[in-house]
């Protein structure tokens, strides 16, 4: 019996399925508490709910590199078995790019979910850190996924292309860098939780990011909300990506941020009830055509509700019995 992942999704499975939610710290005590609170989540909901991003780029003090490189390599070691945790190294221009990668991934390439790398502008730059993963010249370090922050206007413009190549699994938006980039042209404003969804230029990068990665069945994750104590911001925020902008992935910045993120990305319980009743009776039909509750359904119907099902399994969500068999059989598949 085919899974409905295989069957419905196609080069879309291609990039896997992400939790909802990207959460950075670059600090040695934030970065363990953070490894800390995914484990007893993980726990709590059954599920990795999110990443955890050691973070290289803001963490490491100036002339501290080696240093900073050598500590996540102890914490990828010492993490849970089954955690996802990925690191952000240096751009590909800064002194410390290549050593980020010989040290991280050559030492603990295969603790990592993925690499984070800031400040790409263009698919040369991915086929430059490809070739910086080929020299360390592991199996790790070969298949391991890229995911790439888009934080300037030649990026975006390169978007698309940047999407199609085959390693990058992700892209995320950089706000901040990216308003900073126009040299006074967008307002500080545009860096808040407001004023980032009603500037034009703002609003044209989310779109363009999304769009090219849902054209090449990438995920798209949403930029930072700065204002770290404001849950109810950080839920609009997360809900108007999600909803408006078709971003299904969100960074956090705090741990007080997750639980929004997760919830405001979460399918209602109403929806995965449809979801799961539609699901079981395409499978029985072998995903031919069916009339369902007087509406004629068919894969592209399939693909929507298996999605919004992996969603709900990806935020936590308790999925109705009919169908938490398929995620039993996909994970010990895995």
């Amino acid at each position: 019996m085919q899974h409905p992942r295989d069957v419905l999704l196609g080069a879309q499975a291609a990039a896997g399925v992400l939790p909802v939610c990207d959460h950075y710290s670059g600090v040695e005590p934030r970065m363990r508490k953070s490894l800390q609170l995914q484990a007893e989540m993980s726990q709590e909901f059954g599920a990795c709910v999110f990443d955890v991003t050691l973070d290289c780029e803001d963490g490491a003090p100036v002339g501290g590199e080696a240093d900073h490189a050598a500590l996540v390599v102890s914490l990828l070691l010492a993490a849970a078995p089954g955690a996802r945790v990925a690191a952000r190294v240096h751009p590909i221009d800064h002194p410390a790019f290549e050593a980020d990668i010989a040290t991280i991934v050559g030492q603990a390439g295969h603790r990592l979910s993925h690499l984070m790398i800031p400040k790409v502008d263009s698919a040369a730059d991915v086929q430059r850190v490809v070739k910086a993963l080929a020299d360390v010249g592991s199996a790790a370090a070969a298949a391991l996924p890229l995911h790439v922050l888009i934080e300037s206007p030649l990026a975006v413009h390169n978007a698309f292309e940047i999407a199609g190549q085959p390693r990058v699994q992700s892209l995320s938006f950089g706000l901040m860098d990216f308003v900073s980039s126009h040299n006074g042209a967008i307002p500080a404003e545009a860096m808040g939780s407001s004023g980032q969804f009603s500037h034009p230029l703002v609003l044209r990068a989310k779109l363009d990011i999304a769009s090219a990665c849902h054209a090449h069945g990438k995920v798209p994750s949403h930029c930072v909300v700065t204002e770290f104590s404001d849950a109810a911001a950080m839920q609009s925020a997360a809900l108007r990506a999600s909803r408006e902008f078709g971003y299904t992935r969100m960074w956090s910045i705090h741990p007080g941020q997750i639980r929004p993120i997760l919830a405001a990305l979460a399918p209602q319980a109403d929806e995965l009830a449809f979801a799961a009743e539609l699901i079981v009776a395409a499978d029985r039909a072998q995903w031919a055509p069916i009339s369902f509750q007087g509406k004629l359904h068919d894969r592209a119907s399939y693909r929507y509700f298996w999605q919004l099902l992996e969603r709900g399994h990806q935020t936590g969500a308790i999925l109705p019995e009919a169908v938490q068999g398929y995620f039993l059989r996909h994970a010990s598949a895995s």
